[in-house]
C-alpha cells in the first residue's frame, strides 16, 4: 500500500476514535464508537481524557548518562480496595541538571470509577527520589492493603499502605533501600512462610564517575553506551521477617554469586513443584533461571533448562520478560524480549525443567527482528482462551540509523494474536490508534481498568507521555475475573497457580507480583473463556500447599475468592450499552 494511501487511512481511523469516551458503566456515560467491522483488536489510548497526565523526565543529557535511556515504569493496583484499578507512573529526573530533576514526581492516579481519573499524588506521601527507574507492589505486612516499591538510582523506596489513604515511607526500618543501578522488581512467597519477600534487579557499574565516552569521536556525536563497557551486577533478595523488616539474604540463598546485566524479572514456578522459581533477563549476558530448592537457596538452572541463551547458543539483550501457558499444555513459558536485529525469544516449556525455542516455529523472528524490544505481557486481549503477547519497543542510542540504516529510535508496537496452538500473527498495525505510532517504548502491563471483562494496557514512554490503550472488544460475556486472598498464604496470593476447565480446555494462569520490565500487572487475574458460558472447574492451588476448588463458575462476573472459605464476594461486569 502506498505510504500516503496508509498515512491518510490512519488519520481516519483516528478522527473516527479521539471523541469516543469509556463504555457506560455504574456511573452512566454515553458509550463509545463500535470498532471497525472485522478488526482484530481495537484499543484507544485514553490517558489524555480520563485525567491520566503524566511526562516522563528522563533528563537526557549531553553527557549520555545510561539511566536516562533506561527509565520508565509503571503498574496498576487497587491501592483503597475500592475495585477499580489505580495507575502508578514512575518518574526519572536528572543525572546532570538539578532544576531538571526537580522537575520529575512519581504519578499516582486513582480510578474514579466512573471513566476517570484523579492525580491523588502530591497527598498521597509519596515522594521522588533519586532517578527513578521500576515499581513492584504487594501486601508486604498482610494487613489488606497493597504497598509499593520503587527502584532508583539513590536509593529504592518501600511505601506502606496506610490503609488506602496515604503512604508512608518504611524503607529505612524495613531495610530495603540499598541501589547501585536498579532496574525491576517483584515480591514472591519464595519461602512459602506466608510473607511475600522481594527480589530487586541490578544492572551494570555505570556509576557518573564512571561515563566512559561512547560514540564517534571523530564526529563529536556522543552517544549512550554498550552494556559491555560496564562491569555486571549481583542482583538482591530480601527475605521478609513478618515483622515489618526485611533481611538481605542475598549471599546466603546463592542470589548474589551471580552478576550479570540484569534489565527484567519474573517469579513463577516454571517446574511446578510448589516452589516459586526467578527468571532474570539479562542484557547480553547469559540469562538466570534461579531454580528455588525449598531450602533457602537457588541454583541457575537456566543453561540445563535451555533459557541461558538462545537457539543459536548466543545471549541477548534481554529486557523484558513474562512467564505464561501460551499453547495450553499446563505449563508456563517464557518470553524474552531482546534487541534489534536478535527477535524476541519465546521459550516454550516442554516439561521436566525443560525448554525449547520455539521463536521461529511461533513465527516471532522475522517480525521482530527490527525492533528493540522492552516491556512485555502474556495476555487475553479477546478473550477467546489464548494468552496473546503485547510489546512496547524503543531504542537505547541517540542516533542508531547511524549503526544501522533505516533504524529509528522511536519504534511502534507489537501485538501477537495466538491461533491457540502457539503460533503468533502480528496484528499491531491493525489493532486501532493505540498501537499507531512510535515511541520510546519501556513498561507495558495489563488490568481492566474499567471492569467490563476486557484487557487494557498501560504503556510508559521514556522522554514522552505515558498511554493508557483501553480495550474497545466489549464486554466480557466469556471471561471471569478472580481476585485471590490469602489467609494462611501470602495476602497477595503471589505464586498461587489456577487451573481453570471449560469444556475441553484447560486455562492455567499464576499470580505474580512484578514482571515485564519495570512494572507489574493487576494481581487479579483474567481468564477469556473462549466462548463458553461458565467455568465448569476452578482449581487453586494456593501458596500454603493447600487446593481449593469451585465448580459452575458463571462467565461476566468478577469474583473474590478467600482461602479456605470459597467466594466471598461477586459482581458482574460493568454494563456496556454498545
Amino acid at each position: 500500500m502506498p505510504e500516503g494511501l496508509t498515512r491518510a487511512l490512519v488519520a481516519l481511523t483516528v478522527l473516527a476514535v479521539t471523541s469516543t469516551t469509556w463504555p457506560v458503566l455504574l456511573g452512566g456515560q454515553t458509550a463509545p464508537t463500535a470498532r471497525p467491522l472485522q478488526a482484530p483488536a481495537w484499543f484507544v489510548d485514553v490517558a489524555g481524557s480520563t485525567g491520566v497526565a503524566f511526562h516522563h523526565v528522563n533528563g537526557a543529557s549531553a553527557s549520555r548518562y545510561l539511566p536516562e535511556i533506561m527509565s520508565g515504569g509503571g503498574l496498576f493496583l487497587d491501592y483503597d480496595n475500592d475495585g477499580w484499578l489505580d495507575v502508578f507512573l514512575v518518574d526519572g529526573g536528572s543525572l546532570a541538571d538539578p532544576a531538571t530533576a526537580a522537575r520529575a514526581h512519581h504519578r499516582l492516579f486513582h480510578n474514579k470509577g466512573n471513566g476517570t481519573f484523579e492525580d491523588v499524588s502530591a497527598a498521597s506521601g509519596i515522594a521522588h527520589r533519586g532517578y527513578g527507574m521500576g515499581a513492584c507492589a504487594a501486601d508486604y505486612d498482610n494487613d489488606g492493603f497493597i504497598d509499593l516499591f520503587v527502584t532508583a538510582l539513590g536509593g529504592n523506596t518501600l511505601y506502606h499502605n496506610e490503609h488506602g489513604s496515604t503512604f508512608t515511607d518504611v524503607t529505612k526500618a524495613a531495610g530495603v533501600g540499598t541501589a547501585t543501578f536498579p532496574s525491576s522488581c517483584a515480591f514472591g512467597d519464595v519461602d512459602r512462610d506466608g510473607n511475600v519477600d522481594l527480589f530487586v534487579v541490578n544492572y551494570v557499574d555505570a556509576r557518573l564517575d564512571n561515563n566512559v565516552f561512547c560514540g564517534n569521536a571523530a564526529k563529536q556525536i556522543r552517544d549512550y553506551c554498550h552494556p559491555l563497557n560496564f562491569k555486571p551486577l549481583s542482583n538482591s533478595l530480601y527475605r521478609n521477617n513478618g515483622n515489618g523488616t526485611f533481611t538481605d539474604v542475598s549471599r546466603e540463598s546463592g542470589v548474589g554469586a551471580l552478576r550479570g546485566n540484569g534489565l527484567g524479572v519474573v517469579i513463577a514456578d516454571y517446574d511446578d513443584d510448589g516452589w516459586p522459581d526467578i527468571f532474570v533477563a539479562n542484557d547480553t549476558t547469559p540469562n538466570f533461571l534461579l531454580h528455588n530448592t525449598g531450602k533457602g537457596t537457588f541454583t541457575d538452572a537456566a543453561l540445563a533448562a535451555g533459557v541461558s541463551v538462545a537457539a543459536d547458543g548466543k545471549p541477548r539483550a534481554g529486557m523484558g520478560t513474562d512467564f505464561g501457558d501460551v499453547d495450553g499444555d499446563g505449563d508456563l513459558d517464557l518470553f524474552v524480549t531482546n534487541h534489534e536485529l536478535e527477535s524476541h525469544t519465546l521459550f516454550r516449556n516442554m516439561g521436566k525443567g525443560l525448554f525449547s525455542d520455539v521463536t521461529d516455529e511461533a513465527g516471532l523472528t522475522r517480525p521482530t527482528l527490527p525492533f528493540v524490544g522492552f516491556g512485555t505481557v502474556f495476555f487475553d486481549f479477546d478473550n477467546d482462551g489464548d494468552l496473546d503477547i503485547g510489546t512496547v519497543n524503543g531504542h537505547v542510542i541517540d542516533h542508531p540509523e547511524l549503526v544501522r540504516p533505516g533504524a529509528r529510535a522511536a519504534q511502534r508496537k507489537l501485538l501477537f494474536a495466538n491461533d491457540g496452538r502457539g503460533h503468533m500473527r502480528e496484528i499491531g498495525g491493525q489493532a486501532g490508534p493505540g498501537f499507531a505510532g512510535e515511541r520510546v517504548g519501556r513498561t507495558l502491563v495489563t488490568g481492566d481498568i474499567d471492569n467490563d471483562g476486557d484487557l487494557d494496557l498501560l504503556v510508559s514512554n521514556n522522554g514522552a507521555d505515558a498511554q493508557v490503550l483501553r480495550n474497545e472488544l466489549g464486554p466480557g460475556t466469556t471471561a471471569i475475573t478472580l481476585t485471590l486472598v490469602g489467609v494462611k498464604s501470602n495476602r497477595s496470593a503471589t505464586g498461587a497457580r489456577i487451573r481453570v476447565t471449560a469444556g475441553n480446555r484447560l486455562f492455567v494462569r499464576e499470580v505474580k507480583a512484578g514482571s515485564s520490565y519495570q512494572g507489574q500487572n493487576d494481581l487479579r487475574q483474567h481468564i477469556g473463556l473462549g466462548g463458553a458460558a461458565r467455568a465448569d472447574r476452578v482449581e487453586i492451588r494456593w501458596p500454603s500447599g493447600t487446593t481449593e476448588t469451585l465448580t459452575a463458575v458463571a462467565a461476566g462476573q468478577r469474583i473474590t475468592v478467600t482461602e479456605g472459605r470459597g467466594i466471598t464476594a461477586r459482581a458482574p461486569y460493568a454494563v456496556n450499552s454498545r
